[in-house]
Formats: structure tokens, sequence, C-alpha cells
């Protein structure tokens, strides 16, 4: 059995579960949150700084542009500086940001929401292969668990959203909204994986515990797996 370092980290079945619910959580956070922006953002604009439509689209595509380039950015940056640092940073770090979205002018308006764009998008792909890593050999579950609740927040999101705003205005959703990356604090909860770094490259390996003799057997697998390819 490994010892030393580059062990593999041992975490209770229960752990693991609590830390997937977190990362559902943050991923209702932020997906929340991104549908204010894409649905409302141009309404926004337009009520409250009175730009025209075709100027609301243009500051729209910014944003997106930037939460492209923030998603892009995500994966190479969790793989140097680790999952929940980056997690931590791209919903919690957003925060600042999106509380102050509200009570500025037009041109920190738009800086801001490139801001926004770059820090919160980095989060999902973190989030992704942070709970694959957390249930290993269980990738089409969880990117099917992930991907699906995302886009069923987004489009729940957009939906509670538009009629909050109807019952009261686009400025008081967004003034609400802007709450939302604040629960990235329960980042805090989630375990951080052992790492071991041969060659800079950075692995992370939990092992859950299960009675079962053939599970250990596979994990034992997995783990000799991994080390041979990375060798």
């Amino acid at each position: 059995m490994l010892t030393g370092p580059g062990a593999p980290q041992a975490i209770s079945k229960n752990r693991v579960i609590i830390s997937i619910i977190i990362l559902l959580v943050l991923i209702f956070s932020k997906y929340f949150y991104m549908a204010s922006m894409t649905s409302y953002f141009t309404f926004y604009l337009i009520d409250k700084f009175h730009v025209s439509v075709q100027h609301s689209q243009i500051y729209l595509f910014i944003f997106l542009a930037s939460v492209a380039a923030g998603t892009i950015l995500g994966g190479p940056l969790g793989d140097r500086y680790g999952r929940k640092l980056i997690i931590w940073i791209s919903i919690l770090g957003a925060a600042p940001f999106t509380l102050l979205l509200p009570h500025v002018g037009l041109t920190a308006t738009i800086l801001l929401s490139v801001l926004i764009g770059l820090i919160i998008s980095s989060a999902f792909s973190a989030i992704l292969v942070y709970a694959t890593e957390l249930i290993p050999g269980k990738v089409g579950m969880v990117a099917g668990l992930f991907f699906g609740f995302a886009f069923g927040m987004g489009g729940i999101g957009s939906a509670v959203l538009g009629s909050l705003a109807d019952k009261t205005s686009i400025e008081y959703v967004f003034s609400i909204c802007a709450y939302l990356p604040l629960i990235g604090i329960i980042t805090a909860f989630c375990p951080i994986l052992r790492e071991r770094n041969p060659g800079n490259k950075t692995i992370r390996r939990p092992v859950i515990i299960r009675s079962s003799p053939i599970k250990k057997v596979a994990a034992r697998v997995y783990e000799t797996a991994t080390l041979l390819l990375y060798r």
C-alpha cells in the first residue's frame, strides 16, 4: 500500500456526498447569477442608463466574450493552482464586483461585467474536474449530473428572475443577485485533495473508503494506472 506524500487520500463516502452537494449549490449560485446577466443585462442597461438597444447588445457581447475567456482559463489555472482554490476564487472572488455593479455608472458597469465574467465563468471546469476526482471512474455520471443541473438552474433562474422583475424592477433583481456569489464561502467545507507533483504535473487521487474487496482492488488498479500514466 502506498504511503507518504504521494499516497492516495482517504475520503469517507459521506464526505464525498456532502462535497458533491456543496458543488451543486455553487453551480446554483453561479448559474442563477449568469441567468440574470445573460437574460436581463441589456434591459438593465437600457432601463438604468438609457442606452440604445444596439449598444446594450454590444455590451452584452463584451460580457459573453469575457465569460468564454474565463471558461478557457479556468481549466489550466485549476491544474496549476488547485481546483479548490480556483473554485473559491471564481465564486466568492466575484462577490465584491457583483455587489458594486448596481451602484456605479455605465463605464464602470461594463468594466465590472468583464471582470465578473472572467472570474465567475472559470468555476465550472474546476468544479467539474474536482467532482470527477471525488468520484473516480464515474466521469459520465458526474458530467451528466453537473451539466444537467447547470442548464436546469440557468432555465429556472431566467424564469424566476423574470417573474421577480415583473413584480419589482430590473434594478432590484440585479441588487438581489449581487449577493449570490457570497455562497462561495461554503467551498471551505470541501476537502483539499492531496497532491503529488512528478514532472511538474499535479495529480489528485481520492480513494473512497468502502468495505467491498472488489472495489478496493479496483481502486488500487486505478491508482497504479494513474501513477504509470504520469510517471
